[in-house]
């Protein structure tokens, strides 16, 4: 735990709901509406470093997420994804799992998804 870690003592107002291992926020800086974070209650910074039953949970809450997003906006889809260090663009050095909404229409042409974190190798698929 860190002083300076905005997920280490969240404001009980933005935990949406938890468990044991861990608590569902609302993203401050939100890509679509419903955007949720899922942080494990113990400080590390990858997901990785935690045990197997650990992350279990976590991807649990993940699931739970989902669900309540899915129930309360229904979305036609969701990015789900992990930013694992600084490399990967993580800026937040305690780990956390994004659960993002999306639309139809939402961007032009969401086909490659995730893969457009490098633009110049998103695009895999031939024109048509």
């Amino acid at each position: 735990m860190t002083d300076t870690c905005p997920f280490c003592k969240p404001d009980s107002e933005r935990i949406w709901f938890e468990d044991d291992s861990g608590f569902v926020l609302r993203d401050a800086y939100p890509i679509s509406q419903g955007h949720a974070l899922v942080v494990p209650k113990q400080h590390n910074a990858s997901l990785y470093d935690f045990p197997a039953d650990t992350q279990a949970a976590l991807w649990q809450l993940v699931s739970e997420a989902r669900r309540r997003i899915n129930e309360e906006l229904r979305p036609d889809g969701f990015n789900v994804g992990v930013n694992d260090g600084e490399a990967a663009g993580q800026t937040v050095m305690h780990a956390h799992i994004h659960v993002i909404p999306r639309w139809t229409d939402d961007v032009a042409d969401p086909r490659g998804g995730i893969r457009w974190v490098i633009p110049e190798k998103a695009r895999y698929w031939g024109d048509e």
